[in-house]
Parts: C-alpha cells; structure tokens; sequence
C-alpha cells in the first residue's frame, strides 16, 4: 500500500513520467474509463461511475453549531487529522460584500455578540463588513456525519485556494475584485488558519510578507520550508517566500521566478504570441527579490516583469508531489483551454511546460488539483467564457500517461473546487462552489491501485 503515500509515492513517479507518453500519444489512447462510463444522476446533481456514491455533507445557508449559516461559494479546501475517527475540513469561501443569501451572518445582520476585533475587515469607517473567509467542518469518518461545522476566519476578501501546511493549519488567499479600494484596509493578502475543532473564530492576522497580490494558491516545499504562490491575473507571476525561520510565515524573503537567459519571458503561449513555449523543454530558472511586497499600486507583478520576471497565464491551483510542484494556469495556450507548468527546485531550479492541452483534448481549464492516493493526479475544471458551453468536470490522469473522467456536474455550469482525499484515501471531499455545496464521494477507489 505504499501507493497510498501523498508525497513519496513512486506510483506517483511513474504517473509523471507516463505523463510524457500523454504529449506524443495518438488521441485515441489518451482517454480511458478505468472506472467505466458515469451513470446519470437521477437526483440531476453529480453524475458518477458505477459503484460509486456522493453524500452532500454541508449546504449553503444550513445553521452551523456556531449559530451562523454555511457562507456560500466554497472554493480551495484541505483535509486534516483530527482526533479519533474525525477529520476537519478547512474550507474556503470566495466572498466580498455585497452577496446576498451567502453571508455566514443570518438574514445579512451581524449578532449583537460578534467580535467583530476578530474580523479583518469589519468596516472601519461604517461600511458594510467584509464576509470572505473559512469554516472548519468536523467529519466523522465512522458515522459519516459532520459533527461540527463552524467560521473560523471572516472579513477577507474573495478567499480563493490556499495550502496545507504540515504544522496543522491552512494557508488561505485572497483574491480580491478590487485591489485598490480606498476602505481603510487594504486586501490582497494571505491568512493562517489552525484546523481546529473548537468551534471558534480565530484572529484574522495578514500574512504581509507573503506579498500582496491577487492570491490564488500556495504550496510548501517540505524540505526546505520555501512556500510556492500563485497569482490568478493573466499577466501574474509565480512567487516563493523563503522564511527567516521554517514554518514562520510572518518573517522573510519574498522572490519571483524568472527564466535564465530570457527577461520578462512570457509563458502563455496565447495566440499570435511571439515567444512559443514548447511541452518537456526544460528551463533554467532563478528569483529575484520582490522587496515592495505591499505594492498598495497593485503593481507587484509589472515591477516583477520589469526587473525579468515571467509572465504566466493565470496561476492557480499549485500542488507539490514527489520533488516537484504542478500548477495549473488556467486559460492559458493558444486555445485558452489551459496549461500545467512543472517546477522542479533544487541547486538549479527547472520549469518546464508539462500539459497544455489542445482543443480535442478531454481536460479543460484547471484549476484546483491534488494528489490521489494512488498515484494519479485530479484536477477540478473551471470553464473560462470561451467554453462555458461545456460541463465542468473532475478529472484524472493515470500513471499510464492517460485522461479519464471522475465526475460531472449534473446541475449546473459551476466550477468543481477544493477537491482533497480523507488521509487513508477513502472519501474525496470537493465542492460545488456556486451551487454551495460540499460533498463527501466514496467508492471503489482501491480499483486504481
């Protein structure tokens, strides 16, 4: 069962080298049905291959054991250890102001007994508070129950992805809509989250030094304590923050990548574009200081593209696996249709193009992703306009180099988000962000091992 490791598996060696089949592969060997085709939904909600089954386990707007509803548009989520058979969920939600039906505070008004110190952004001159944030969701692995569900962070803006940290605690992002409000507090930041199962709001304290920016995901390098991060612009950088002193994000160096031997390169690949990045060609890269990491302009990433950095196309989902980080660009390629750039760290560090999917390929606009435990990697699609005439999907990729479909979205044209398995690799739990839902899916999964 060592395919079952997260981190160290060698299935998951040998499904990135299957990968490199993928690229020079003839289309009809890249899709397959390991699991056999999905069965329709008689409920119209998630359609899924025989044996399997999904159970919805929070929905927007449900009273929480806080007193406060479930907030609506659930995106990036990790899975923790908690105590006996229970897990904690720590879930984002991508909200700002102004959403109604989606505020954790019921019927839009904040309880005459909230500590609104605890908020980020509460309104500082009277305007109306800031409801972005986290829930901590308590499951029950034995009685497939959630037996606590409760805020654990609010008043930031738009939270996005994020990142587990190893230390027990969740790295969540804001994305805002508006970087350059004239509120009194500035957004654009990073957030720590313990996965606690006490039923308490915590303390939202800005991660500055991680830079602000419009967050999307982060991932560490366990060996060396360096935390990756994404930026979901279409002209954003990919950034590292290497701490003064491991697992403190509060103090240290923030950096963006640039390629060796080519300033301000653009790895896009979008139509017409002059430079062409080709898939399995390996560049050196190195980073450069970002030292205005606040930038209060909105100007972190063209100062970064003026002293040399790269331009990639939206970066979202980052996911570290086996000495290497895959992250999904979501619209980029001359299709918009997405690209998987790898990044390899080590004396020198390599990128390399890994996936960028053409227009008759089975994957569409990643987006979120994590390891399976057996070795494959699933990503959640988040159709951009040019493809909303699609049905977002959560895909697979096979040790073998092959593309296969998990799930569909039987209800609507919302995105799949936050997809991360329970630690024995039992239960994937993923959301509906715009149908608000989380859902717990079970089934013969030990088939792929």
């Amino acid at each position: 069962m060592q395919r079952r490791s997260f981190l160290t598996t060698s299935g998951a060696t040998l499904g990135f080298f299957g990968l490199q089949k993928y690229l020079t592969a003839a289309e009809n060997s890249r899709v397959i049905a390991p699991y056999g085709s999905l069965l329709s939904d008689p409920n119209g909600l998630l359609d899924l291959p025989k044996g399997f089954q999904y159970k919805i386990i929070s929905r927007r707007g449900d009273t929480m054991s806080d007193g406060l509803e479930v907030p609506g548009m659930p995106d990036g989520m990790a899975c923790f250890q908690g105590k006996g058979n229970e897990l904690i969920l720590v879930r984002n939600h991508e909200l700002g102001i102004g959403v109604p039906n989606q505020s954790p505070f019921p019927g839009q008004r904040v309880p005459d007994h909230f500590n609104t110190s605890y908020s980020y952004d509460h309104g500082e001159r009277g305007e109306a508070p800031y409801v972005g944030g986290t829930t901590n969701l308590v499951y029950d692995m034995k009685t497939q129950q959630v037996v606590g569900e409760f805020l654990s962070l609010v008043g930031t803006d738009r939270n996005c992805a994020g990142g587990a940290m190893p230390w027990g605690s969740w790295v969540t992002c804001e994305e805002p809509g508006d970087m350059t409000s004239e509120r009194g507090k500035l957004h654009g930041y990073c957030f720590e989250v313990k996965a606690t199962d006490d039923g308490k709001l915590q303390k939202a304290v800005a991660l500055k030094k991680l830079g602000r920016f419009r967050h999307e995901a982060v991932a560490l390098d366990p060996n060396t304590g360096i935390l990756y991060l994404t930026e979901d612009i279409n002209d954003g950088l990919l950034y590292r923050f290497i701490p003064t002193e491991k697992g403190n994000l509060h103090e240290g160096q923030l950096q963006a990548l640039v390629v060796k031997g080519k300033p301000s390169a653009d790895l896009r690949n979008y139509r017409g574009s002059s430079d062409v990045i080709k898939e399995g060609i390996e560049m050196d890269v190195e980073w450069i200081d970002m030292n205005d990491y606040e930038a209060p302009a909105n100007d972190l990433r063209y100062q970064g593209f003026q002293k040399g950095a790269a331009r990639f196309a939206r970066g979202e989902g980052i996911q570290f696996m086996d000495g290497a980080f895959y992250i999904c660009c979501t619209d980029g390629g001359p299709e918009s249709q997405g690209q998987i750039y790898r990044l390899t760290p080590g004396r020198s560090d390599k990128l390399d193009l890994f996936l960028q999917p053409k227009s008759n390929d089975l994957l569409t606009n990643g987006d979120n992703l994590c390891a399976s435990p057996w070795g494959d990697l699933v990503i959640c699609e988040d159709l951009v306009t040019e493809h909303k005439s699609k049905t977002p999907h959560l895909r697979g990729i096979t040790p073998e180099g092959q593309i296969y479909t998990l799930a569909k979205n039987a209800k609507s044209a919302t995105e799949f988000a936050g997809s991360c398995f329970s630690p024995d690799g039992s239960v994937l739990f993923v959301n509906m962000q715009g149908d608000g839902l989380t859902l717990a899916i079970t089934g013969p999964w030990q088939d792929q091992v």
